[in-house]
């Protein structure tokens, strides 16, 4: 009984100090984003590239089929009711308030997020971070602050595009090969989609790119704090597959959350 009571003991507060560590982490990134003197430009503007042009091919191809895959799922079912005019407003409302975000910020995590992680934490194992405190360089504001601009600014226009061609692939199965309503599909679209949902969309594409780049890098800079982590390859990959983890569980947790309040 004291061994369980000593290994509850012992993990409640590892996670107590891991989420104290993160909460400190965050603070700090937000307070050199603001600080004097700004960072290089020219390092934001990679940082986009690597995290959101590079994640470009995959949003579109997962977009174009989940948009399909509704029209024809949302097409069979209304069918049975003789609304098959509302499959415009059923993908259009689907996408923007709920899958867009959501999945795009799944794709993300899954081909940025991971990127980030292993490359911090495989700077921290080979005493980078430390070279550059040693040279008093903060880490927070050379390698994080760029990273999380670029998360901040490429989440929500990669969420864009990803509505943009669900909407589109929507359209091409709903009308061309299903044989519903052309004009039907776009007016009922105009007419259900309303700003609220917009916004909606918006704020969550916002939030999941801070929870993003937030937990990923986080996670790969205390590599060596981390119960399944250490010094070495292995302790990278396997922290990298809990920053992947858990940042996917955290955006559906606050997915849920963000709806409860806003709907």
């Amino acid at each position: 009984m004291i061994r369980i009571l000593n290994t509850v003991g012992e993990l409640t507060l590892y996670y107590v100090n891991q989420a104290g560590r993160m909460g400190i982490f965050l603070a700090f990134v937000v307070f050199n984003i603001i600080k004097l003197p700004y960072y290089k430009i020219s390092h934001v503007i990679k940082q986009i590239y690597i995290i959101g042009t590079l994640s470009v091919f995959v949003i579109v191809f997962t977009g174009a089929f989940t948009g399909m895959v509704l029209a024809l799922q949302g097409y069979n079912t209304l069918s049975k009711f003789g609304s098959e005019g509302l499959i415009g407003s059923v993908v259009a409302l689907s996408l923007i308030r709920e899958l867009g975000p959501v999945l795009a910020a799944l794709m993300v995590t899954g081909r940025a997020g991971s990127a980030i992680c292993a490359e911090i934490g495989i700077m921290r194992i080979s005493e980078q971070i430390d070279a550059l405190e040693c040279m008093a360089i903060d880490p927070h504001k050379y390698i994080m602050a760029p990273k999380f601009i670029a998360a901040l600014a490429s989440v929500p226009l990669l969420t864009a595009v990803f509505n943009v061609v669900g909407i589109f692939g929507g359209y091409i199965v709903g009308v061309k090969l299903m044989g519903a309503n052309e004009g039907a599909f776009f007016t009922s679209m105009y007419r259900d989609v309303e700003f609220a949902d917009i916004s909606m969309g918006f704020i969550k594409s916002v939030c999941f790119g801070l929870l993003i780049v937030w937990i990923c890098a986080a996670k790969g800079y205390y590599v060596h704090m981390e119960r399944s982590g250490g010094f070495g390859a292995e302790g990278v990959s396997r922290v990298t597959t809990s920053a992947v983890v858990l940042s996917s569980v955290s955006i559906l947790v606050l997915d849920y959350i963000i709806t409860s309040l806003l709907i």
